[in-house]
């Protein structure tokens, strides 16, 4: 393409995801593939056979951790009827014709929806495999093909006694045009999925140190770049002196990009000390100054009236039901507010990226979350059609969503930076710790303003709810929603609402100057614990046990997954019975991304403060593909969420990120971590999700636990101070 041609081709995407409209003719997926290599193989895009016996599972999701590849390849593996250990799995390109999540319109792995958005399209991936090679041997033995099985790789005719495995009639099948429509299997003849067989793949790789990571990407004549940032957020490069940067052995360069000062070297070392010796002085005339405390002043103002809003920030409702006067009026038997801070993502894995740009042409190499928003970012910046940015995707440590944003922030540092060296020299992007951890993009300060008046039982009769936090979704390709759903999935159609008569419930998403971003659970990390916490506190206001108490609130609101996901941990747990000595109990159940998690916690108190021993976890999560993993992120979701409730904290001094690093962002230890234990409710549904539901249920356990043991609620997070 001629760059006039490619840019013609950037601006119709850029118009048609602004517009939200489609070209004439042509799919989302089309639009954005432009300059793709779309050609697949004989199977389709997720297949591949070897004529070596190996079936190689193509998976359009990252593998940062969270284990998915095993699931994914299990669903494909269970239809074709293939032997689990001759499965493995390859990391497909960015193609968002071919690949695309189908929750989310473009190739993205996030929402917990790797497996669920996945389900029917490997499903049908393996039986359409399946049904070829069945057609392939029909044909070669001459015989029906409703009398061949398919079983661990091999395609059988029981009657003639004859037997090959796929490699034997690859050929073959391979000339055969997929079937349109397959018979997929009945859930109730899996051999596969659902039992333990079903074990990560890159445990081995992993373990030996072959995985590949963006850090372990060594290039010819590549070079390391790392950027001075502002140190408030919306500051701007005024002026800088490189002199001393440039006296640095090591060093390249040193160019301003458009949110910083890049020094460009030939080691990481060379280019840390660079960017050390620069001198930068900011332009912060449009910088937030405000400290988080000031911020969430503003906003515990706003819920409880004491300040009016103004302009755009208006409040909005998200669930209304009778007349909304009333749950303002007679007297509250809980009225609390609860406050909680900006989170850090804290991967163990900072972020990283390797950029090649020649002219036109850009390849990125590194953990990409959501290959396609890549894809478009960097296409504005080469001046490229988005489908011609080639992506490989690496394994990354960890991300819990902030691999991922509108405006791929790291990404398009590092195909600036690549672009400014030019030549088709790769750039290496490294940031430190205290760079992944001040440059923002945290999970945002959130206040809920919560009344509730009750009946004669003592069960909720009208409910006001108020939710101030910034929106998300602000700077979307798709526009910004009046109500972000992201900020009240939780408290909209939680069950507790449909069981009370009158709820006014609204949200104010108010602009603020600090870039926030999804955090693992995204709404669910703040509405779980303001939902569970209040319906204990009007359990025991109520003198009713709190299982008790939501089993009665479930029942009116037709909440069955809910109630047999509390009744499986209750009994699992030993409710009812009297706790270890020294310990109380604590319980609290929510669903979220198509799963519902309930938890029991015991907890004591050492030293003034809370130490969480067993956590006994029920889920429902539909099919569960691999009961192991179910578990393992069960496990590592309740530590995720339990460092965030004890410990999690970024706070702002005039505008300045206090933490930097795990002296001062503290994270749960491993002599602190609880002992986990899963038990997964039978079910006959598609599978939910499952990296993110056992993250919120943590917190508001504990916190009713403690609740339990002094008959005080917590109305704050964290709850350990710094």
């Amino acid at each position: 393409m001629t760059q006039e041609i490619t840019r013609r081709v950037a601006l119709a995407v850029g118009a048609t995801l602004a517009g939200g409209s489609l070209l004439v003719g042509c799919s989302m997926g089309d639009v954005l593939s432009v300059g793709a290599n779309s050609k697949v193989g004989a199977f389709g895009p997720f297949l591949k056979f070897s004529p070596d016996g190996w079936v190689t599972v193509v998976s359009k999701h990252i593998e940062f951790g969270q284990g998915n590849h095993a699931g994914l390849a299990a669903i494909a593996a269970e239809e074709l009827g293939a032997d689990w250990s001759k499965v493995r799995v390859e990391q497909a390109p960015a193609n968002a014709k071919l690949y695309s999540n189908a929750m989310m319109g473009v190739q993205g792995t996030g929402g917990s929806s790797a497996i669920p958005n996945s389900w029917t399209q490997l499903r049908t991936a393996g039986a359409a495999a399946r049904a070829m090679f069945v057609e392939a041997a029909a044909k070669k033995w001459n015989v029906p093909a409703g009398e061949i099985t398919v079983a661990n790789g091999l395609i059988a005719h029981a009657a003639s006694n004859r037997q090959a495995a796929f490699a034997e009639l690859l050929e073959d099948a391979s000339k055969l045009k997929p079937p349109q429509n397959v018979a997929l299997k009945d859930p109730k003849a899996f051999t596969l999925i659902g039992t333990d067989q079903v074990r990560r793949k890159d445990s081995w790789a992993k373990s030996t140190g072959q995985a590949r990571f963006t850090q372990d990407v060594r290039l010819a004549n590549m070079l390391t770049a790392m950027v001075a940032h502002p140190p408030r957020f919306g500051a701007k490069v005024a002026s800088f002196d490189a002199t001393a940067a440039r006296k640095i052995a090591g060093v390249v360069d040193v160019f301003q990009v458009p949110n910083g000062v890049a020094v460009v070297a030939q080691n990481t070392w060379a280019a840390r000390q660079g960017r050390e010796a620069l001198k930068v002085t900011w332009d912060e005339s449009k910088a937030e100054r405000r400290s988080s405390d000031a911020i969430l002043q503003q906003y515990r103002d706003w819920a409880s009236g004491k300040a009016a809003t103004e302009g755009k920030v208006q409040w909005a409702a998200f669930e209304a039901k009778g007349d909304a006067a009333q749950a303002s009026a007679g007297e509250a038997a809980v009225e609390v507010a609860y406050d909680f801070p900006y989170l850090a993502h804290a991967s163990m894995e900072p972020l990283d990226c390797v950029a090649i740009v020649n002219g036109n042409s850009c390849r990125l190499i590194h953990g990409s979350q959501s290959p396609t928003l890549d894809q478009m970012n960097a296409a504005k910046i080469v001046l490229n059609a988005p489908g011609a940015v080639q992506v490989e995707t690496l394994f990354a440590g960890g991300s819990f969503g902030r691999r991922t944003n509108f405006q791929s922030d790291y990404v398009a540092e590092c195909v600036h930076i690549a672009k400014k060296v030019g030549g088709g020299k790769p750039v290496k992007l490294v940031w430190t710790r205290e760079d992944d951890m001040r440059a923002g993009y945290y999970r945002p300060i959130v206040h809920h303003h919560v009344r509730v008046t009750v009946d004669q039982d003592g069960f909720p009769a009208a409910w006001r709810h108020r939710v101030v936090t910034q929106s998300i979704m602000r700077g979307s390709p798709m526009g910004t929603p009046k109500v972000d759903d992201t900020s009240i999935e939780g408290c909209k159609g939680s069950p507790y609402f449909k069981a009370t008569p009158i709820v006014d419930a609204q949200l104010l998403s108010p602009e603020v100057g600090v870039p926030v971003l999804w955090w693992r659970s995204v709404g669910a990390t703040h509405t779980a614990y303001v939902m569970e916490h209040t319906i204990d506190q009007l359990a025991r206001r109520s003198g009713k046990d709190p299982v008790d108490y939501r089993r009665a609130l479930y029942a009116k609101a037709g909440a069955n997954r809910h109630l047999a996901a509390l009744n499986l941990a209750a009994e699992k747990a030993g409710w009812g019975l009297p706790a270890p000595a020294g310990w109380t109990r604590g319980v609290a159940v929510h669903e979220s991304f198509g799963s519902v998690v309930a938890q029991i916690a015991e907890v004591q108190m050492v030293n003034g403060q809370p130490k969480v021993g067993r956590v006994v976890t029920a889920i429902d999560c539909g099919i569960a593909i691999a009961p192991n993993q179910v578990a393992a992120q069960m496990e590592g979701g309740t530590c995720y969420g339990l460092s965030a409730a004890l410990y999690g904290e970024i706070t702002l001094k005039d505008g300045r990120v206090e933490q930097g690093n795990f002296d001062t962002y503290r994270v749960l230890r491993h002599s602190e971590a609880p002992h986990v234990e899963t038990h997964i409710v039978p079910s006959p549904n598609p599978p939910g999700g499952v990296g993110e539901p056992g993250t919120p249920v943590i917190g508001p356990a504990v916190a009713n636990a403690l609740l339990a043991m002094n008959g005080q609620p917590v109305l704050s997070q964290p709850f350990v101070k710094a």
